[in-house]
């Protein structure tokens, strides 16, 4: 055993035990049915909760509860919660914290520590999202990766068939469908309240989690407090119809209209916005792009106003793509089709979308009906992406609470309700006419030039702090801290350049890769084996260039051909991983003067060694995160490979002769 081998089977033994550290350690998330347990059965034990602070101190546990209300011999299942203590000694009402969606985790809140001064802060698990019982749909997954454009017939298609695919296997595993609910989840939470002992609670909900908290409120009005609502979503407002979202870019159009650099770029942006959404390119350079992707990621990224709160998909960036296609340049375009071929698959669980979304299914069936997803500037990309052009309707199936809570009810119950004036995703104005009449308590906040939840939070988070706070701590509205800037439209970063990074560092690491391939064999010819400083580089480190230059090229080569085939999907990512990096490292083992048996026999034993270990790399990891440990994988797996060789001519005279 020579120094160098000791190190590498070291090294190697480090790589094997992280992936499958990320392949097989628990999944703290999940959660099980504690042995007899029963209804109402809530355990804690001390624990410690990250925020956007640091840590706090906190009670975690389960919560048992049935599966179904309705039917007395329902099933249980358990539902994660935590509990971030108050640091005050006399903290106010607990405050119940209910995160959008839906398909979304209620479990992580870092924004917790903006609330915990004089509040314990509640976030009790979502069924079908975070408790024992998930309603997990890879199906669906699956058939928005292969779909290509996801707005074509041909998607939706493939996309509800997923859907009821699987409904049928849920409830073949036992799954109780009917009891995966809004109102079954507002039970959950008076569960909650009563098994923690408190009295009233405090509720702070956004986006679609403002309609449970409505639920709550209209199911439950003597445990609530206060509300606090950000983005509100009445009844019916699952979906987006046309006209709203006219409405709010005729809103930007008007900012446009008063912002110098914008008015240069379009005298009216509501129409330069409807001739890009009408006249998507079919490529930029030789790239396709998904007229359907471009139009469903243009929809999600005007949610948000600020480009704090929307990151690559922000309102300011999606413009300025969609100004510059207009001008000819498509880069943009292109990469807000690749993002969302990459991200709005797995974006969600699915199940829960499907089983939330049948609170509106009345809504949906009419809206589908009278045709309101067409015309007004851009349709509606956001509702027929969601229910899959109007067929996740029949694709999933009808629960018994799904028609008690279609209407507005009265509630006396002190409310806030607070929005930006530019969320596509909840405009203002739907909880103005619709919710707001139904509220002799309640109070309604508009934040000029912001979006979406996202840009609460980000945008001047004192301030949104204090509204808040002042409302669940006094019941005052106080905006006093908020300074209002204006939409940017000229955003320091854009789709255009990112997508020209992008391209060109693809094509630099492909490049780089075929090169480093190339000048192997002709070193190692020329010189009779790479030095050791060169053959160790090759072996450790410089697999990242070729794995990561494998996998880009090839991603291209698919992306060129329009292939429907997922840019992370194993296949794909172990052959265009695996391969280069078994190459690289045989030739930084072999040298000129083996013979032809054994460069044979290594040259297998490499190439094999990393398509097997890129295997058990991408296996450990999912989404893009599994290229880097296929990579891992690959590295150490022909390494591996080649050493056991190594050890096994040594001690086989035999073998060693040839």
């Amino acid at each position: 055993m020579k120094p160098a081998r000791v190190l590498g089977l070291a090294l190697i033994g480090l790589a094997i035990s992280a992936l499958a550290y990320l392949g097989f350690a628990p999944d703290g998330g999940h959660v099980k049915v504690p042995a007899g347990a029963r209804a109402g059965q809530l355990s804690l034990h001390e624990c410690s909760y990250s925020t956007d602070r640091g840590n706090y101190a906190a009670d975690c546990g389960t919560l048992v509860v049935p599966e179904n209300r309705h039917d007395q011999r329902s099933r249980l299942i358990a539902l994660p919660v935590t509990r971030i203590r108050a640091h005050s000694q006399h903290p106010g009402a607990p405050v119940f914290r209910l995160e959008g969606g839906p398909g979304l985790t209620n479990t992580k809140f870092a924004k917790a520590s903006r609330f915990a001064a004089n509040h314990d802060v509640v976030l009790v698990g979502y069924r079908g999202v975070d408790g024992s019982s998930q309603l997990e749909c890879p199906e669906v997954s699956s058939a928005r990766e292969h779909s290509g454009d996801m707005l074509s017939q041909r998607s939706f298609g493939a996309t509800a068939s997923a859907f009821s695919e699987c409904a049928h296997r849920l409830r073949r595993d036992g799954v109780d469908l009917g009891g995966y609910t809004l109102p079954e989840r507002v039970d959950d939470l008076e569960a909650a309240r009563s098994a923690f002992g408190y009295g009233r609670v405090d509720l702070l909900s956004e986006s679609a989690g403002t309609r449970t908290a409505m639920i709550y409120a209209w199911r439950y009005p003597g445990s609530i407090e206060r509300s606090v609502m950000i983005g509100v979503n009445p009844p019916g407002r699952f979906l987006w119809d046309a006209q709203t979202t006219g409405e709010q870019i005729h809103k930007y159009a008007a900012l446009c209209a008063k912002d110098r650099s914008c008015r240069k770029r379009t005298p009216d942006l509501a129409a330069s916005i409807h001739d890009a959404y009408r006249d998507v390119p079919g490529h930029w350079a030789f790239l396709p792009i998904r007229k359907g992707n471009v139009q469903a990621a243009g929809f999600f990224g005007l949610m948000t106003a600020t480009t704090d709160g929307g990151g690559p998909l922000s309102g300011p960036m999606s413009i300025d793509s969609l100004l510059s296609a207009n001008k000819g340049d498509a880069s943009g375009e292109w990469l807000m089709s690749l993002m969302a071929q990459l991200a709005f698959p797995r974006a969600q669980t699915w199940g829960d979308v499907a089983a939330v979304g049948r609170s509106d299914a009345a809504y949906a069936r009419h809206f589908y009906a009278a045709h309101a997803n067409r015309g007004s500037v851009i349709g509606s990309p956001g509702t027929d992406l969601i229910w899959a052009g109007g067929k996740l309707m029949d694709a999933w199936p009808a629960s018994p609470d799904e028609n008690e809570y279609t209407q507005v009810q009265n509630s006396n119950v002190e409310t806030l309700l607070i929005g930006g004036d530019l969320d596509f995703a909840t405009p203002p104005q739907n909880a103005t006419r619709e919710l707001l009449p139904h509220l002799p308590n309640g109070h309604q906040v508009v934040l000029p030039g912001l979006g979406h939840t996202d840009d609460f939070w980000s945008y001047q988070p004192a301030a949104s702090s204090r509204l808040v706070n002042t409302f669940l701590d006094e019941g005052r509205v106080d905006k006093s801290l908020y300074r209002f800037k204006g939409v940017d439209f000229t955003p320091s970063g854009s789709h255009t350049m990112i997508a020209k990074i992008v391209l060109g560092a693809a094509l630099a690491l492909a490049a780089l890769a075929l090169l480093s391939l190339a000048w192997l064999p002709w070193s190692v010819h020329r010189s009779g084996r790479l030095g050791p400083k060169a053959g160790a580089w090759v072996r450790t480190l410089h697999p990242l260039v070729l794995g990561l230059g494998g996998w880009l090229g090839t991603s291209l080569v698919v992306l060129t051909t329009s292939s429907t085939m997922p840019l992370d999907s194993e296949p794909l990512v172990v052959a265009s991983v695996g391969g280069p990096i078994g190459l690289a490292i045989y030739w930084a083992w072999t040298d000129r003067d083996r013979s032809p048996r054994t460069k044979t026999a290594g040259l297998a034993t490499a190439i094999a060694g990393a398509l097997i270990g890129a295997v058990a790399g991408a296996a450990a990891a999912s989404g893009l995160l599994e290229v880097i440990t296929a990579i891992i994988g690959a590295t150490a797996g022909a390494n591996l490979a080649l050493i056991v060789l190594d050890m096994v001519r040594e001690r086989t005279p035999a073998l060693a002769a040839r």
